[in-house]
């Protein structure tokens, strides 16, 4: 690729250009510092592993993914507790960070003005939103920022450091294990790659093993299978989790993997038109030729863009960033823009390249300023709860996760109407029902909760949670023994749900502790 190997700092006029980006970009964003956590944000403040003085020491058990990032939510929460404006502050100065590191490396590789335009890309587009204002996407900015220090040290020649760098970023973050093939491109060095490659495979691994110890659903059919057929000998055990594998394939890999051709597609939409974004987009799976045709036609550009252009590797290097995500690997969210961050660092070269021309030049100053305008815009949105999910509601009103989150967000009449409205969309979903019935015991109704728990219990027969809100409800009626009924079932069935415990306890009642 173009440029020189060694690094070295910008300095000089090139370094008041970055260092206006800088500002910009603290601007822009910095607005945000002011908003509030956000989805699985709340999550951190139920783990140990945040919460307690010893959690630093936690975050590195093996069943544990991700410790680094866990690490530095445990420092935000030792110092600022559960003050949203001390999570945001590091999320906004690690992309500070990260932009300043990338434009050092690009100004090398393919000088200015491309290199600051792609670092300006990087910096303010409206899809880094997401990852600089959703607290918990941290490990997406800590694993970049480790992934361009393993760069720096790999155009150094300076491949065992860059390994050391590698290992931490995928400590931060296992969905960066394509960068040492990216890194290829710049300096065949193989014995390192290889290395990096096995870390990454035991990454992989370590996050599967952290998954079935925790009990994730979506590992429990085929370690079930594989269990049962293992106790009655290897031949069977052999053919059974085959069989297993090639129905996961048909029934999860495969569509996903289709789907994923109309969201690369969206993607590169929203590169260059940035609008329609929505934190929690509606995107049905397919497995059918609109997604296969997608596919054909990203592979096809990247591949003339290869051969036919200057600039071309520097797009196809970006769509190998985002593969992990976006391929065979299947994630909860069909799409989200935080998966475009790493990527970005490669993309971003590609259009400064594309724009550092004189006569395109002149476009590229209002292009950064309308991006700085929608990302503001963004900022807006992302700093309360009930300006997101609305937005996500409006952008996918037929999906039903919104609407519970935008109800989380909303006062309670409100909240009732739009779980009315959720159940009216998903009559089959036991979601809503669940979330009225809370609210209707938070509003102290509980001979009206009790019917939504009842009727969530008839489409998803012997949950405990669901039994346990509606042991709750009968309490608030005056029916102990049909609530004790309850609370015992749902220990019968997890008996260390201390939730259940505690109201059995509360009744007077206990349940026999089958723990020493």
């Amino acid at each position: 690729m173009e440029g020189q190997l060694e690094f070295a700092l910008p300095g000089g006029a090139r370094t008041r250009a970055i260092y206006v980006l800088l500002g910009v970009t603290l601007i822009v964003f910095g607005m945000g510092i002011a908003g509030s956590f956000h989805w699985d944000d709340y999550s951190l403040f139920t783990d140990t592993a945040v919460t307690t003085p010893s959690g630093w020491t936690e975050v590195w058990q093996w069943i544990r993914s991700r410790p680094l990032t866990y690490l530095t939510f445990w420092a935000n929460y030792q110092i600022g507790w559960q003050n949203p404006a001390g999570y945001l502050a590091v999320n906004l100065a690690m992309h500070l960070f990260g932009i300043w590191l990338l434009y050092g490396i690009l100004h090398r590789l393919i000088g200015d003005p491309a290199a600051i335009i792609a670092a300006a890309l990087f910096a303010l587009h409206p899809m880094q939103a997401e990852p600089v204002l959703y607290v918990f996407e941290r490990a997406t900015l800590l694993s970049t920022i480790f992934c361009l220090l393993c760069w720096r040290s790999w155009l150094n020649r300076r491949y065992w450091p860059a390994v050391g760098w590698f290992a931490l970023a995928l400590l931060a973050k296992e969905e960066c294990v394509a960068f040492p093939l990216f890194l290829l491109f710049f300096e065949r060095a193989i014995r390192p790659v290889a290395a990096m490659l096995g870390l990454s495979l035991a990454a992989g691994i370590r996050v599967i093993a952290s998954l079935a110890a925790l009990h994730v659903a979506a590992t429990a059919p085929v370690a079930t299978a594989a269990a049962g057929a293992a106790a009655k000998g290897a031949a069977p055990y052999a053919a059974t989790l085959s069989a297993v594998i090639f129905s996961y394939f048909r029934a999860s890999l495969l569509p996903y993997l289709c789907t994923q051709g109309l969201v690369l597609l969206r993607y590169f939409r929203m590169l260059i038109f940035p609008y329609g974004f929505s934190v929690d987009p509606d995107i049905p799976l397919v497995l059918d030729w609109r997604g296969w045709a997608a596919w054909a036609a990203i592979l096809g550009v990247a591949i003339v863009l290869w051969k036919r252009t200057a600039h071309g590797k520097w797009f196809a290097v970006g769509l190998l960033l985002l593969l992990p995500s976006s391929s065979i690997f299947p994630a909860a969210d069909m799409a989200a823009d935080r998966r475009l961050y790493l990527p970005m660092v490669a993309l971003g070269a590609f259009a400064g390249l594309l724009l550092k021309g004189p006569r395109l030049r002149l476009a590229a100053i209002p292009l950064l300023l309308a991006l700085a305008a929608v990302s503001s815009t963004r900022t807006g949105v992302w700093r309360t709860e009930r300006a997101l999910w609305s937005e996500a509601v409006e952008r996918g009103p037929r999906k039903v996760r919104p609407m519970l989150q935008l109800s989380r967000a909303s006062e309670p009449e409100v909240a009732l109407r739009i779980l009315d409205w959720a159940e009216r969309v998903a009559p089959t979903d036991y979601r809503p029902l669940v979330e009225k019935g809370l609210r209707l015991l938070a509003l102290n109704r509980p001979d009206q909760a009790l019917p939504e728990f009842e009727r969530a219990l008839i489409l998803l027969p012997n949950d405990p949670e669901i039994l346990n809100d509606r042991g709750v409800a009968l309490t608030f009626l005056g029916r102990p023994e049909e609530a004790a009924e309850d609370f015992r079932r749902v220990l019968g069935m997890k008996p260390c749900t201390a939730a259940a415990r505690r109201n059995l306890e509360r009744l007077g009642m206990t349940y026999p502790n089958t723990y020493p």
